[in-house]
């Protein structure tokens, strides 16, 4: 089975490889008596505090594999290859390349590649409802008066 390789760590940071984008199909996600074939959660490898990060890839005509929801993740899909159709409480619309779709924890949702190439998709989770006005990004980012040393 594949696996994510640290490439450094330090106190305030951690970076790993995940491979090639073509190389997502090779993961497994053991889920007790069965896997899921392409998927890789990147969260644990990183040391997030957070939030979790997966990646998915999905073969021509593959679905997600269940209907799912969360208890109280928050999740932003960025669909990066592909195309399919994403099912939301029920209702369809399509995906491709360039789609991002936030759905809240309750949002009973599942996807499926109809495309006749390999899907790719990123995943964030994170607890919804955490941010607030002061958390966007320009109240929250501190610039430095030192130079950049590369």
């Amino acid at each position: 089975m594949k696996e994510i390789k640290v490439v450094a760590n330090d106190k305030n940071f951690t970076s790993v490889n995940i491979g090639q984008m073509s190389e997502i199909k090779d993961y497994e996600l053991p889920m007790g008596d069965f896997f899921i074939p392409g998927k890789v959660f990147a969260g644990h490898s990183l040391q997030t505090t957070g939030a979790e990060i997966s990646f998915q890839s999905l073969t021509p005509g593959q679905d997600y594999g269940t209907l799912h929801a969360h208890k109280t993740h928050e999740e932003l899909y960025f669909f990066l290859k592909g195309e399919g159709i994403f099912e939301l409480d029920g209702k369809q619309f399509p995906i491709s390349e360039g789609s991002i779709v936030r759905i809240a924890p309750e949002g009973k949702r599942a996807f499926k590649n109809t495309g006749n190439e390999e899907m790719l998709m990123l995943c964030v989770q994170y607890k919804a409802n955490t941010f607030t006005d002061s958390d966007e990004p320009m109240n929250d980012g501190i610039m430095l008066e030192s130079n950049v040393k590369l």
